[in-house]
């Protein structure tokens, strides 16, 4: 099947669905889920729990939705703050959703290491004690991965330990949790066992065409049913769209090593012809350094034009439908930017302007 994301490196969210995803929504169970009554959203929702090792798991139109549900179930009355790194989906990307809905002030922390997120990152900038000045932390949201990142299984721990010590709950952003999962070995509930509820996207890596999930406990999945409702987010025949997910557990999900493999073979293939990453490349994503690498990003989208691929910043994002012959054009496009670097001249203002931080442009401020 030909599908128009396989020259497409802007995101792995322009995937489209497999025939066996589209043969799985046309033979959907029609419930009303708002009343419970989906065998196929029960029956998704239901692994969901099993993988992650939660007690109960509810259907998301988005993982934005998810995110933003899965911090205000845990908060209740303000003043209230949270607690995330400062390029987090949560806080960055999500229409200020934390101020809107949750009434909450924002912590953005800067990880030392320009990675990810340390327990001594959090210690250094958690907001505890009665002081009547301040916005006690409530909540700690930690984004896995981020910009493809990983954090290590031992720092999460860490900072799961010290906030659960304080009486601070921890959420996981894990729209691509399952990435993690892939490259480490290590499964959902190892990584879902630090976390009091973690926010998982299917419309990104997996493929399928539309949601996410959110897992935690049988009580807090109640509330967030109710939140859920209340943002619109009830579905009527949502079988239609959980069908399309449980195949995209089973049959892309163990794909997603291969991925990350293609990305690290490319990552080397870039860095010989002198293009190097902000951060480090441990799943899917190439950040490119346009600084350090002396390419001008305007020069570069229009190289993938003639090319005929699609990026359009400095983030390199594959996924499982991504062909082979599209890298080798996304190869020679970004070769040819290099070259015509180059030969610009002294004082040429590139037609891009530079980008700010943010999940798919500028993931690391010392560069």
């Amino acid at each position: 099947m030909t599908t128009p994301a396989a020259n497409d490196f802007r995101s792995d969210t322009f995937t489209t669905p497999t025939p066996a995803m589209l043969e799985a929504m046309v033979n959907a169970t029609f419930g009303d889920d708002v009343y419970q009554e989906d065998r196929t959203t029960t029956e998704f929702q239901n692994e969901i729990a099993r993988l992650t090792g939660m007690e109960d798991a509810l259907f998301m139109l988005s993982g934005t939705m998810g995110n933003q549900i899965g911090v205000r179930m845990h908060l209740h009355q303000p003043p209230h703050s949270v607690l995330c790194d400062y390029r987090a989906h949560v806080y960055a990307e999500e229409g200020c959703g934390l101020a809107v809905l949750s009434q909450a002030m924002v912590t953005p922390v800067h990880p030392a290491n320009g990675l990810y997120l340390t327990c001594d990152d959090v210690k250094n900038w958690v907001t505890m004690g009665d002081d009547i000045h301040t916005a006690p932390t409530k909540v700690i949201s930690l984004e896995l991965t981020i910009g493809g990142v990983l954090t290590p299984m031992e720092e999460i721990k860490k900072i799961s330990e010290f906030a659960h010590a304080n009486g601070i709950k921890v959420h996981c952003d894990g729209a691509r949790l399952w990435n993690a999962s892939a490259a480490t070995g290590y499964s959902l509930a190892d990584y879902c066992q630090y976390f009091d509820s973690v926010s998982m996207c299917v419309s990104k890596g997996l493929g399928a065409p539309v949601g996410g999930v959110l897992a935690s406990t049988k009580e807090n999945i109640k509330r967030a049913r109710w939140l859920r409702k209340q943002q619109g987010g009830g579905i009527r025949q949502a079988g239609v769209l959980t069908s399309a997910a449980m195949v995209a557990l089973k049959e892309v999900w163990p794909t997603m090593k291969e991925t990350h493999e293609k990305t690290k073979k490319l990552a080397k293939d870039l860095e010989a012809l002198g293009v190097v990453p902000q951060i480090p490349v441990d799943t899917s994503f190439f950040f490119i350094d346009a600084k350090k690498s002396n390419i001008d990003m305007g020069v570069l989208l229009e190289q993938c034009q003639k090319f005929n691929v699609k990026l359009m910043d400095e983030r390199i994002a594959l996924h499982f439908q991504i062909s082979d012959e599209a890298i080798e054009n996304l190869k020679a496009a970004i070769a040819e930017a290099v070259k015509i670097t180059k030969s610009l001249p002294p004082g040429y203002v590139s037609k891009v302007k530079p980008a700010g931080y943010g999940s798919t442009s500028k993931m690391n401020e010392y560069n």
